[in-house]
């Protein structure tokens, strides 16, 4: 599993590793019973703090994507290729409707940047 952080973003650093753990969930690269890097090992590997490892594993465990156990690490509870099927679909028919509408798609990625 790759993760990489941007400090410039906007969104905090556990927030985008929080983010990259939820999208390889949705994605199906992460299945249920898989085993998330040890905190330390992450953290060392995208030159972070650990704790800010932790924070984003404590939000995924709070969300019910992930179990952590003292001594053995964090390990993914469900999956959601489902989920990404449908978001992925979603997606296409968005284009598909901006298409029809004359708008260029790379206004319509600066409507979804800035959507909320």
């Amino acid at each position: 599993m790759l993760i990489t952080v941007d400090p410039a973003a906007r969104a905090s650093l556990a927030d985008q590793v929080a983010t990259q753990v939820r999208i390889a969930v949705a994605r199906g690269d992460l299945a249920s019973g898989d085993r998330l890097p040890s905190a330390r090992d992450l953290a060392a590997s995208i030159d972070v703090n650990m704790h800010t490892v932790l924070r984003a594993y404590a939000r995924l465990q709070e969300d019910g994507l992930i179990e952590l156990r003292r001594g053995r690490g964090a390990t993914v509870l469900r999956s959601g290729n489902a989920s990404f099927d449908r978001l992925r679909d979603l997606v296409g028919e968005l284009r598909d409707q901006a298409d029809a509408l004359g708008v260029p798609l790379d206004e319509l990625f600066t409507m979804l940047k800035g959507a909320r």
